[in-house]
């Protein structure tokens, strides 16, 4: 017996092979980046094809909010949590290859459509793909790097679609002013096809939780239960569920002024298509770029002092950025600076605020959820953040700023898309106050799921 023992004490342990950051690490959050910034340009592309599209089909605003939020939103959300559970189990970096070639092939369906139907069935086609996107691909990101480093990382991989929009929206306008609606979809549509080749060839499939926890024993395995007693379970986290809330009427706000906004500035500001496409894309993307590398950087400061810190951030950059939207919307049409033959309208200084300060929500709360769950669970969990957002924010934003729109046309004629969009706005005032019922919830689960790890 005393022999048994000793060899128990001195066998060799079940040592997980230490982690590590490397040049291949990179590449992979890089490559899967830019998956990030193909899929909201090709979601978000319809944004400044909203006035040619309407006119050539002779769509209303209610139609258009159908075509670019609800048929989207719809697919996106249900689909979702099922894949997220998938990436929980299996190779995440063939999901997301897979995923991102379907919705690449079906962009460029959208540019083949002849009848407004046909739009609309390829624009939930990309849906179908892009639920594959987002939950695999956070899952992947956050274990390729230490927690330590997690919300700068994420904020980093979060620039997709800050990126997006400059891209997409300011060269989206030219090649639709130039060639018309449909080039823009194949434009984009093709290179995601590649792309979707290049992350099943390069991407690395890190271990699940290897940075984690510095434990003999590997984590154990989600939990064996059923998606939807799975789903239930995380909703009855007081701090998920309330992140959750917040983020879907966050994303419901914020869709609505991306989707819409270049329509504003036609309507209101008596742009062209690629003007519009040019001032928002840069004035927008650019604060949000900035806006979203500041904030994880700032938030993988401020969490070594307080962990409450984490959803703290967000509420803080939600409340400023409110009036920011605000003040964009309502200001003056006449007042405007040229520059290099271009008329750049001043309201678009507050378009770049409102870029920094609400770019903060989105990485930062994903990095919260990503500490809330075990590693072996943070799919399903991204995923159903994520429907929150896509549910709330593309499902029901675009179409519920069109309705408005057309109900307040009668009375106020071409000012009804700009009234529309700041009530759609004051909803970022419960989305604060969610996130700061979150803070000593979160806090509370952080210190949980700290203890599981040592």
């Amino acid at each position: 017996m005393a022999l048994t023992l000793r060899m128990r004490e001195h066998a060799p342990m079940n040592l997980k092979t230490a982690p590590s950051v490397t040049w291949r690490t990179h590449l992979s959050l890089a490559l899967l980046a830019l998956v990030y910034i193909f899929s909201v340009i090709d979601r978000q592309i319809i944004a400044i094809l909203m006035e040619p599209i309407k006119n050539e089909f002779g769509a209303s605003d209610t139609q258009m909010g159908l075509l670019s939020g609800l048929a989207f939103g719809l697919f996106y959300a249900a689909l979702g949590v099922p894949v997220g559970k998938l990436s929980d189990k299996y190779n995440r970096r063939m999901i997301v290859a897979v995923c991102c070639s379907l919705w690449s092939l079906a962009t460029v369906a959208c540019g083949f459509a002849g009848q407004f139907w046909q739009l609309l069935l390829s624009r939930m086609s990309v849906a179908i793909g892009e639920a594959g996107g987002m939950a695999p691909s956070i899952s992947l990101v956050s274990d390729l790097y230490p927690p330590k480093q997690r919300s700068t990382v994420i904020s980093l991989f979060m620039t997709g679609p800050n990126l997006a929009v400059v891209i997409g929206l300011s060269l989206g306008g030219w090649i639709a002013q130039q060639y018309g609606w449909r080039a823009t979809f194949l434009f984009f549509g093709v290179p995601g096809i590649v792309l979707g080749l290049l992350v099943w060839w390069l991407v690395k499939e890190p271990v699940r939780g290897g940075f984690d926890q510095p434990v003999v024993q590997s984590e154990p395995l989600a939990p064996a239960e059923s998606l939807w007693k799975q789903i239930y379970r995380l909703l009855q986290m007081p701090a998920f569920r309330r992140v959750a809330f917040a983020c879907g009427i966050a994303g419901l706000a914020g869709y609505a002024y991306g989707v819409w906004t270049p329509s504003f500035l036609v309507r209101t500001h008596g742009l062209s298509l690629a003007h519009a496409g040019l001032m928002f894309g840069f004035a927008s993307g650019f604060g949000a770029l900035v806006g979203g590398l500041f904030s994880g950087w700032l938030c993988d400061r401020l969490v070594q002092r307080d962990v409450r810190w984490q959803v703290g951030l967000p509420m803080l950059g939600v409340l400023i950025s409110l009036p920011c939207a605000v003040a964009f919307l309502l200001w003056p049409a006449e007042g405007y600076w040229a520059w290099a033959g271009l008329k750049i309208p001043h309201a678009m200084a507050f378009s770049i605020a409102f870029g920094f300060f609400g770019s903060w929500w989105p990485s930062l709360s994903y990095s919260a959820i990503s500490h809330m769950v075990r590693s072996s669970e943070r799919g399903v969990a991204a995923a159903l953040l994520n429907f929150f957002i896509t549910l709330f924010g593309i499902g029901v934003g675009p179409l519920l700023t069109g309705v408005i729109s057309d109900l307040l046309t009668p009375s106020l004629g071409a000012q009804a898309l700009r009234w529309s969009l700041v009530a759609v706005m004051l909803l970022l005032i419960p989305t604060a106050l969610l996130l700061g019922m979150s803070l000593k919830a979160y806090r509370q689960q952080w210190n949980l799921m700290n203890k599981e790890h040592k």
